[in-house]
């Protein structure tokens, strides 16, 4: 009994392994983006979509975007809402090219994307997440993940900006505390404030916020908005919006849905409407 049990927790771990092992294989067998132009990304940093379509699979009839237009203006706060599954994530993902778009074009500066050097348009954009991963080793060296080349005043300057300074200092051996893969030693308002830091180092023109504060409790989510609004000034943002309250000044809101954008406007135009987007700010207001 012993034995066949042994043997059956060994063949259930080799399944296990031969799964992960064909998923490790499936992932680094995905192809890189291929680098189309050496031209560099120019002065402006106006961003426009041109009837965006796009498909994971490349199947037309399974579309994630259909014929997105819209055009962001450099300084200006674009919000984007909608119900789960009506791709704002895949619409900000086309900005840096992680994914290229099926049909129409994503321009900067009136230049298409496919056409700049990838390392030039990826340098110019800056990406905070709900998750942001920290490496294995010290807060000042995941810091300067930002901008490599950084000297150590410089991410002292940019942790301040972003709120991160005090807590840093605290630490028992300050920036040069090791934090552990994930950054597990720190509190979720911590990492995210970390994160914050690197893109204050690498001060990018194009800064997309994709659902930055959804995961951390009120009192964290209060000093992460507050960073967050100091790294936006005088950028062109992007930002995806889990707690409606927190963009109501937006310059610009789009209403995402699985046919494309439903609604577009700002917080007040769209309340007078009385559409999707009131009715989604209503749930929302409803629910706190």
């Amino acid at each position: 009994s012993g034995v066949l049990n042994k043997i059956m927790y060994i063949s259930e771990s080799f399944m296990q392994i031969d799964g992960n092992v064909a998923r490790m294989d499936e992932i680094l067998n995905i192809p890189e983006m291929p680098e189309t132009s050496h031209t560099k990304k120019p002065v402006g940093d106006d961003v426009a979509f041109h009837d965006v379509s796009f498909s994971y699979t490349g199947d037309v009839s399974e579309k994630a975007l259909e014929n997105v237009s819209f055009s962001a203006k450099q300084g200006q706060i674009t919000a984007i809402v909608g119900p789960s599954g009506g791709g704002k994530t895949t619409l900000c993902n086309l900005i840096p090219r992680f994914y290229d778009v099926s049909s129409g074009c994503v321009k900067l500066d009136g230049v298409d994307v496919r056409k700049l050097q990838l390392h030039s348009l990826r340098s110019h954009i800056g990406v905070v997440q709900q998750d942001n991963y920290l490496f294995s080793g010290t807060v000042l060296h995941n810091i300067a993940y930002g901008r490599p080349e950084a000297t150590r005043e410089q991410i002292i300057e940019a942790s301040k900006l972003a709120g991160a300074h005090e807590f840093i200092s605290s630490l028992p051996n300050g920036y040069d505390t090791f934090i552990g893969e994930r950054g597990v030693k720190l509190s979720g308002g911590q990492k995210q404030r970390i994160s914050i830091a690197r893109v204050f180092l690498k001060d990018p023109p194009v800064l997309i916020l994709d659902e930055a504060t959804s995961a951390l409790d009120n009192e964290s989510e209060r000093l992460v908005q507050q960073s967050l609004e100091k790294l936006a000034h005088g950028r062109t943002v992007f930002t995806i919006a889990h707690r409606l309250t927190t963009i109501r000044g937006a310059d610009k809101i789009l209403v995402l849905t699985e046919d494309g954008i439903a609604e577009q406007g700002s917080h007040e135009e769209l309340i007078a409407k009385g559409g999707i987007y009131k009715e989604l700010y209503s749930m929302y207001s409803d629910m706190r």
